[in-house]
């Protein structure tokens, strides 16, 4: 039998044309690149509303770059509105959201550092957290972050106070760990682990709405991980959604370290 003369590594077929493999380029190495890429082509109408990106593999093989630039990459888009990433399906773009959702006041910018330092110690801890809830749980720790998700939901649809029961979460899922200093450390650092509580970065009521449904859409995806008991996947969901306050966050504030020296030009 004659050899076939398409690659061996091709991806599946997909129903639209747009979400095709990328066209091949010589590899640049960085993750921005990546992202303005597949910003531009979103922006432009190539990747639309719905489309599913090809996976990892094929990014990784098109533009020559490794798995950890992909990932950091797609968080990202992720951070800025343009993919949603579902676990075990795939990452698909999302409809562009208007620029300038999220941004800080010169004199939150030192806030802001902190917070994203914080950040970075809740993806070491709460990712293992996450894994090991996914093992260990029982009907009582399920029953608890349900119960902080519905209250989540309502209070994020009313106006409400989000916060607590953010917190209450996160907190729940460290209680299912079965390791007493996993919920110590959260309990004592306090509902300060929420970013909003520190720096006011979402100005306008309406895509705060839109802020807090995409929150609410990434706890769930940690909790069906965790009650499915899929350790893997709750650590995946948990990195994504820690990884996405920390982007967003890192935006916002180049964005208003620049509006500053700006100013500071003028």
């Amino acid at each position: 039998m004659p050899r076939s003369t398409t690659a061996a590594t091709s991806t599946p077929a997909v129903e639209s044309e747009a979400v095709r493999p990328l066209p091949q380029r010589r590899a640049r190495g960085l993750a921005h690149g990546l992202v303005d890429d597949l910003g531009e082509r979103i922006r432009a109408g190539h990747l639309r509303p719905g489309d599913k990106l090809p996976t990892e593999s094929a990014i990784m093989q098109t533009y020559g770059v490794s798995r950890t630039v992909v990932r950091e990459a797609l968080s990202r888009l992720q951070a800025a509105g343009l993919v949603e990433t579902r676990h075990g399906i795939g990452t698909f773009v999302l409809q562009p959201r208007a620029a300038g959702m999220f941004s800080l006041d010169a004199s939150e910018i030192p806030t802001a550092v902190d917070v994203m330092a914080v950040l970075e110690l809740r993806i070491s801890l709460e990712t293992e957290s996450a894994g090991l809830a996914a093992q260990r749980h029982s009907g009582a720790h399920l029953q608890a972050m349900r119960e902080a998700l519905d209250a989540f939901a309502q209070d994020a649809g009313d106006a409400g106070d989000s916060i607590s029961p953010d917190f209450r979460f996160h907190l729940g899922i460290a209680q299912a760990t079965g390791n007493p200093y996993f919920a110590e450390i959260l309990g004592h650092l306090g509902t300060n682990i929420i970013p909003r509580t520190r720096v006011s970065a979402i100005r306008k009521q309406a895509q705060r709405g839109e802020y807090l449904e995409r929150v609410n859409r990434e706890h769930e995806e940690i909790y069906a991980a965790i009650a499915r008991g899929d350790a893997d996947a709750a650590r995946a969901a948990m990195r994504i959604h820690l990884t996405n306050s920390r982007e967003r966050l890192r935006r916002a504030r180049e964005e208003a370290a620049q509006r500053q020296a700006g100013v500071s030009s003028t």
